[in-house]
């Protein structure tokens, strides 16, 4: 048994990631398979000396000092850890621009039949966010012509279910209200499950004619799509989410992690991996054991493309219409609560730094020297692409030229 607890995720790459690419690479997208595997080597090399790092001494230190490495991590979405951290950090960004006014969260599905689809092109998958907006501008706009009601969408693309299996669909936060052309605020009612169900079945078939106009084949399982599936394509529309800070630490979930968290596998003996997930039907706990290549397959299928779109702003969330819109929703909570404090711009927090995460985790202070408890220096970095990018003997060489140009200014002077 290896690391269950922590690093197990890493260990199987280590172990087998080689071995699996040179068997099965050519079975992904040739389009990203160079991004699949810089991304499993950049997790595999995650926090080592190998990606580089910043090396601190405590000069002077009269007593046992020892040299602190801070290595540098992946950053990649991928990674159990880095992931945890880019979730957290834009969770902290949107709590500090969402509304502050009711959100419902929904899930648009796709069904399995065209799932392939999207797995051999991700590009496609970031039109699903452009379409899963249009069913609420469609919706809203039909229902009131003349006060061009426009919401704000936030939408996240997952690619996996708890099975781990390529399961593509779209997370939704909508605001539960609109603003109509006089910039006034308009609370909503619910959208009716049918027109959710059969609006989504459309925008998604009509993008799929789009994409294929001369193909048969596809244009023939368009139609027995909507013979299969009458009632439309399955949306779940269920949590009505008050609180909007919570809305978004409830969607950040979706947004960066491995498609299994550390704690669901329960054995790696080096040939086989054991894990388990909550069945969303029954509730129940399925426990599954497969080789070590189809945890890898199962795995390696949801790593996204280089730059890769996760998140879409839309309606009032959109770059134009955020600012107006935050304007008029800030007044809108002071009539409400008398809150001079929701008229006021907030600063902008800046992102913590390694020292303050691990103080705050740890309440110690990882750059604190041991001999003498002074902060310690920082002595050197060091990129692993990039090779050396600071040392502080080049600091002492730029103050000893200075201090030797002074000299001679003062020799001449004399």
């Amino acid at each position: 048994m290896k690391n269950i607890k922590s690093g197990v995720i890493k260990q199987v790459l280590k172990d087998h990631f080689d071995g699996y690419w040179c068997m099965y690479g050519n079975s992904y997208p040739e389009t990203y398979r160079d991004d699949i595997k810089e991304t499993v080597q950049k997790a595999i090399r995650c926090g080592t000396t190998d990606l580089g790092y910043a090396r601190y001494e405590c000069f002077g230190c009269e007593k046992n000092s020892q040299t602190k490495f801070v290595c540098f991590t992946c950053k990649s979405r991928f990674c159990h850890k880095c992931g945890k951290k880019y979730t957290d950090d834009w969770s902290e960004k949107q709590q500090e621009m969402i509304f502050n006014v009711p959100h419902r969260h929904m899930v648009f599905t796709i069904p399995k039949e065209i799932r392939t689809l999207f797995f051999q092109d991700r590009k496609k998958l970031n039109e699903l966010s452009k379409k899963v907006s249009e069913v609420f501008q469609f919706y809203f706009r039909r229902k009131s012509k003349k006060r061009h009601l426009q919401v704000g969408v936030i939408t996240v693309i997952h690619t996996f279910g708890r099975d781990m299996k390529f399961n593509p669909h779209v997370h939704a936060l909508v605001t539960e209200g609109a603003i109509d052309n006089k910039n006034e605020w308009v609370p909503t009612e619910f959208i009716p499950y049918e027109y959710l169900r059969k609006s989504w079945q459309k925008v998604l078939l009509d993008m799929l004619r789009e994409w294929f106009p001369s193909n048969p084949k596809v244009q023939r399982q368009v139609s027995e799509l909507y013979q299969r599936y009458p009632k439309g394509f399955y949306v779940n529309a269920e949590k009505r989410m008050k609180d909007a800070k919570g809305a978004v630490k409830y969607i950040g979930r979706y947004l960066a992690r491995p498609a299994i968290a550390e704690y669901r596998i329960i054995n790696y003996d080096g040939k086989n991996v054991e894990f388990w997930y909550e069945d969303h039907q029954t509730g129940k706990r399925v426990d599954v054991k497969i080789s070590v290549y189809e945890f890898l397959k199962k795995l390696l299928q949801h790593i996204p493309p280089k730059h890769f779109r996760m998140v879409g702003r839309f309606g009032l969330y959109s770059r134009r219409s955020y600012k107006k819109a935050n304007q008029v929703l800030s007044l809108y909570a002071f009539m409400r609560t008398k809150q001079l404090s929701l008229l006021l711009e907030t600063k902008k927090k800046r992102r913590k730094s390694y020292r303050q995460r691990m103080i705050e985790s740890f309440d110690k202070d990882p750059l604190l020297c041991p001999g003498c408890n002074k902060v310690m220096d920082l002595a050197e970095v060091y990129h692993g692409d990039y090779g050396y990018l600071y040392h502080y003997m080049d600091d002492m060489k730029i103050i000893k030229a200075k201090g030797m140009k002074k000299s001679g200014k003062e020799k001449r002077a004399g």
